[in-house]
């Protein structure tokens, strides 16, 4: 088999698509973790350097893991666009290189993510583990040609959704840790973190 046909069968192995979902849940973990460690005060609160809050990111971050995921099953069951399109080239970058760059957000997405609550959050987190769990049990025989359009990366199958959803989830992780930078959680009176 010429290298770039083995290139072609490996990249579309189970094995990596069990790998995407693993660094989905352990991305998830950490939204779980991060949204126990971060003060109720401090949630919404805007940086003081602009930006979203808190809130924002996981208003953000968990409905479109939500949406990705739908795409993906969409995509899985054939209920997508038939076609030989794919990626333009910053979707190839991303796909590739497994990086998000920070991007200056569109005054569309603004207005689409708003600040929820903690319990919002929590909720969103079980919404989108358990959409996960119902699109692995198709992901490992969809088929390549089947495609849903993404807003900045071109057409994407299944599998590039889902690797698109753990692309995007670990780029936002980066992005709380930068609140954090400027709103580090504050001591307790007793002297823990609150």
């Amino acid at each position: 088999m010429p290298a770039f046909g083995l290139f072609i069968v490996l990249n579309h192995c189970p094995l990596k698509i069990n790998q995407e979902r693993k660094r989905i849940e352990e991305a998830l973990d950490k939204y779980r973790h991060w949204l126990d460690e971060i003060p109720d005060e401090q949630f919404d609160a805007t940086p003081p350097n602009g930006g979203w809050s808190y809130s924002e990111v996981y208003s953000h971050i968990l409905q479109s893991d939500f949406g990705s995921l739908i795409a993906a099953e969409k995509c899985a069951r054939k209920t997508g666009v038939l076609t030989t399109k794919g990626t333009n080239i910053f979707g190839k970058v991303v796909l590739l290189t497994g990086i998000f760059p920070r991007l200056k957000t569109s005054a569309e997405l603004n207005s689409k993510t708003k600040k929820i609550t903690k319990e919002d959050a929590r909720n969103l987190l079980i919404r989108v583990r358990s959409r996960l769990d119902c699109v692995m049990e198709l992901l490992h025989h969809s088929p390549k040609d089947y495609k849903i359009k993404h807003p900045r990366m071109g057409m994407l199958n299944a599998e590039q959704w889902l690797k698109f959803t753990r692309i995007h989830s670990e780029h936002h992780l980066k992005q709380l840790e930068r609140i954090r930078e400027v709103i580090p959680p504050q001591p307790s009176p007793e002297g823990r973190e609150l």
